[in-house]
C-alpha cells in the first residue's frame, strides 16, 4: 500500500513534533507483536507518562536528522517502534523492560538518554536503576539524617548534665 506525498508529511510533522523533540527516547523492534499485546504496551507506556509510536523509517530518519536521536540512525531497520518521553525514563524503561518479560517479543535497538546516545543493553539497567520520587526521597533522608544526629546530640547534653548532677548528689549524700 502506497502513502500519498500528503500523507507523508503529515507523518513527518507528527515525528517533528513528538519523537525529534524528546529527551528520552528507546527503539525497539516488534516484529511478531499481537494487537492486543500492543495495546497492553501502549496502556503501560502511557501511564509512565510516555508514548509509543510505530515509525517509518524513512520519513523518521528525516525528522530526526539534526536531533540527539540522529545518533541512533543506524538502528531504524526493519520493523521499528520509539517509545519517547519528556519526563522519567527511568520509569519508561521500566515499562518497557517489565512487558518484554511477560510477553518476549520486543527487541530493544538502542536510544538516546538526555541527549546521549545508550546501546540496546543499556534499557534494562536503566529500568533497574530507582524512579526519581525515590532518589528525590533518598536524598531529603540523607540531607536530614546529621541535621536529625545534631538536635539529638543537643538533647541528650541536658540529659547528661543532669546524669552528672545526680552521680554528684549520690557521691555526697555516701560521703557525708
Amino acid at each position: 500500500m502506497t502513502i500519498t506525498r500528503q500523507a507523508k508529511e503529515q507523518l513527518l510533522q507528527d515525528y517533528s513534533e513528538g519523537i525529534s523533540t524528546a529527551p528520552h527516547a528507546f527503539l525497539v523492534g516488534f516484529q511478531g507483536i499481537k494487537v492486543h499485546q500492543v495495546d497492553e504496551l501502549r496502556r503501560r507506556v502511557r501511564a509512565s507518562g510516555g508514548r509509543y509510536q510505530v515509525v517509518k523509517n524513512r520519513i523518521a530518519l528525516r525528522a530526526i536528522d539534526g536531533v540527539a536521536l540522529a545518533d541512533a540512525a543506524s538502528q531504524f531497520n526493519g520493523p521499528t517502534a520509539v517509545a519517547y518521553s519528556t519526563d522519567d525514563p527511568v520509569a519508561l524503561a521500566k515499562a518497557l523492560t517489565d512487558f518484554n518479560k511477560e510477553n518476549p517479543v520486543l527487541q530493544f535497538k538502542g536510544g538516546v538518554l538526555n541527549g546521549q546516545p545508550v546501546a540496546a543493553g543499556d534499557i534494562e539497567a536503566i529500568a533497574s536503576l530507582p524512579s526519581r520520587e525515590e532518589l528525590i526521597a533518598k536524598l531529603v533522608f540523607m540531607l536530614q539524617s546529621p541535621i536529625a544526629r545534631f538536635v539529638r546530640g543537643l538533647g541528650a547534653i541536658p540529659q547528661q548534665f543532669v546524669s552528672v548532677l545526680d552521680q554528684v548528689r549520690q557521691q555526697k549524700e555516701q560521703q557525708a
